[in-house]
């Protein structure tokens, strides 16, 4: 059997594991899919001795009949299980001690998460000089935002249509 020191990393990996992914875990009990993650992440799943459907029928034997989650009780059956399988070479209790320190001590990663990345795309999306149709009547050439003179519609009380090019010509007409 594995000494007091193994039996607490591999009690403490268990409850690391049982809790990953899971808000509510309390880290007593492990769901198959969190036993799949540690074989696989403890490396006592090799792809050649001990594959993936090895793992989840091991998972199966040891959790009762009803149950979804295995308890630490149960977690070690399942390592005493798969041990033989992992060292082929070695007997019941050497296999154990091996693929207990395999596990303790590890805790689970986040393989594969993508990283926020505050690159190029912020850049571009945020490149002033870069806005075209309304959006770029709201900022100066600098890039500076116009404020409330931006965003509204000045109204223009001179009498005259928007566009017209000869405003402010008519008393200059009438005069002569």
């Amino acid at each position: 059997m594995a000494g007091s020191t193994d039996v607490a990393a591999l009690e403490e990996s268990f409850r690391k594991f049982a809790i990953y992914g899971d808000t509510k875990a309390t880290g007593q009990e492990m769901t198959g899919k969190n036993w799949a993650k540690l074989c696989k992440e403890c490396k006592v799943m090799d792809g050649k001795g001990v594959t993936g459907t090895d793992v989840d029928i091991v998972f199966s034997k040891v959790k009762g009949k009803t149950a979804r989650v295995i308890g630490y009780e149960e977690f070690k059956k399942a390592l005493e299980e798969l041990a033989p399988k992992r060292f082929k070479g070695k007997s019941k209790e050497e296999a154990y001690e091996a693929i207990c320190q395999l596990v303790a001590g590890k805790e689970p990663t986040n393989v594969g998460v993508t990283k926020a990345t505050t690159g190029g795309a912020v850049d571009r999306l945020t490149d002033t000089t870069k806005y075209t149709g309304s959006h770029k009547e709201r900022f100066d050439e600098s890039g500076k935002g116009k404020g409330k003179s931006g965003r509204e519609n000045i109204v223009d009380t001179s009498g005259y249509v928007g566009a017209y090019k000869n405003a402010g010509t008519y008393d200059a007409k009438v005069k002569k």
